[in-house]
C-alpha cells in the first residue's frame, strides 16, 4: 500500500510539472484528487489496513495529499504568470497622442541668438574659432610680452603636449581676442567685421566668474576707422539689449592688444547714471574695447599704414546679468542645471 501512495505522488507531480495552462493543471488535479481520483479512491481503502499501521498510514496520505495540493498551487502561480506576460496590450490607434513636455533654449544660448542677430543688422558676420588654441594666437600674436601674467599657469589652462615651434604651446583659448588674428588670416584683406562667439577658459571662480564662460568677439577694420565709429557700435548694442534709455560711455584703460584702449560702461537701469545704491556712480562696466594695436594688424597680415580697426570683447554671461529684470547675483547658477532656475526662462 505504501508503494502505490508513493507511485501515486510521483506520478501526480509528474503531471503537475508537464500541465501547459491551468485546464491542463485543474483535469490533473481532478484526476488525483477529486471525487473518483486515485489519491482519494487510496483513501477509502485505509480500513482495509490492519490497526496498527492505520495511524502511519493516515500520516502519509495527509503528506501525500498536502504535497500535490503544494505542487498545483505553485505550478498555478507560474501559468498565470507566463500567462500575463503573453499578454498583449490593446492599443486603440484613434485614441490621441500624449504630447511630450517640451524644453526650451538655455538661457545663455537665447543671449548668443539675441545678440548675434543685434549684430547681424549692422554687417557683422558671425564666426566661431577654436577652443583649443595655440599660444601664438591667444598672447604672442595679440602682442602680450612673455612675462605677461596671463600666459602663467595660474591664469590659463595650458595643455601637456608638445609644443609647436612657431606657434608655441597649446591651450584653452582665456579670450575671444584670438579670433582677431585668425579673421584677419582669413580674410586677408580689409573690409572685415566680425563677431566671434565662443566658449573661454580661466582659472577663475566666483559669483561673478566661472572657469568656462562665453564671450563674443566684435573686430572691424578697413580705411579711416576711427573711435567715432567704435562708439558709436557701442551706443547701438547698449541701446538694443539694453533699451533706448540706456547710455554708454568710454574711459581710458590699458589693453595688450588695443592702443588706445577703453573701459566700457552702461548707465544704471534704475538710476540712469544719476547715482544709487546699486551702482553708486550711476554706471555699470560693461567690458573693454579699444582701436587695433598696430602689432596686432601687423600679426594678422595687415598693413597699419593702410588700415585702422577696432575691437570688443564682452561676456555674455556679464550682460545677461546686467539685464534690467535679472536677478541672478551668482553666475554659476546659470551653470548649475537647477530646473527650479531655469525653468523661468
Amino acid at each position: 500500500m505504501e508503494e502505490d501512495l508513493i507511485g501515486i505522488k510521483n506520478t501526480a507531480l509528474s503531471f503537475i510539472l508537464e500541465a501547459e495552462d491551468l485546464d491542463n493543471l485543474e483535469e490533473t488535479k481532478l484526476q488525483f484528487l477529486g471525487r473518483s481520483g486515485k489519491l482519494t479512491l487510496a483513501m477509502k481503502e485505509i480500513t482495509k489496513v490492519p490497526v496498527e499501521k492505520r495511524k502511519e498510514f493516515g500520516i502519509l496520505l495527509n503528506e501525500i495529499k498536502q504535497t500535490i495540493e503544494d505542487a498545483i498551487e505553485t505550478q498555478k502561480s507560474k501559468l498565470k504568470g507566463q500567462k500575463l506576460n503573453r499578454t498583449v496590450e490593446k492599443i486603440d490607434v484613434t485614441n490621441p497622442g500624449i504630447k511630450p513636455t517640451l524644453g526650451h533654449l538655455h538661457l545663455v544660448t537665447q543671449a548668443i541668438e539675441e545678440i548675434t542677430s543685434i549684430f547681424e543688422k549692422i554687417g557683422f558676420e558671425k564666426l566661431r574659432y577654436p577652443e583649443v588654441e595655440w599660444d601664438w594666437y591667444a598672447f604672442e600674436a595679440l602682442n602680450f610680452p612673455d612675462n605677461h601674467p596671463a600666459r602663467d599657469d595660474w591664469e590659463t589652462f595650458f595643455i601637456k603636449g608638445k609644443s609647436d615651434p612657431k606657434k608655441g604651446p597649446m591651450l584653452l583659448t582665456p579670450h575671444t581676442s584670438s579670433g582677431q588674428i585668425r579673421e584677419m588670416e582669413r580674410k586677408q584683406k580689409p573690409p572685415i567685421r566680425m563677431l566671434n562667439i565662443a566658449k573661454c577658459y580661466r582659472r577663475q571662480s566666483d559669483v561673478s566668474h566661472s572657469p568656462m564662460f562665453h564671450q563674443f568677439e566684435g573686430l572691424v577694420v578697413d580705411k579711416d576707422i576711427s573711435i567715432t565709429h567704435l562708439k558709436g557700435t557701442l551706443d547701438y548694442f547698449v541701446k538694443s539689449w539694453f533699451g533706448e534709455k540706456r547710455q554708454s560711455r568710454i574711459r581710458p584703460y590699458h589693453f595688450q592688444f588695443t592702443e588706445p584702449s577703453f573701459e566700457v560702461d552702461v548707465s544704471c537701469g534704475v538710476c540712469l547714471g544719476k547715482g544709487c545704491k546699486l551702482c553708486k556712480a550711476g554706471w555699470l562696466e560693461m567690458g573693454g574695447a579699444g582701436m587695433v594695436h598696430p602689432n596686432v594688424l601687423k600679426a594678422g597680415g595687415i598693413d597699419p599704414d593702410k588700415y585702422t580697426g577696432f575691437a570688443f570683447g564682452w561676456g555674455v554671461e556679464r550682460v545677461l546679468m546686467m539685464r534690467e529684470g535679472l536677478k541672478i547675483d551668482d553666475l554659476r547658477i546659470l551653470y548649475s542645471n537647477n530646473l527650479e532656475f531655469l525653468q523661468q526662462f
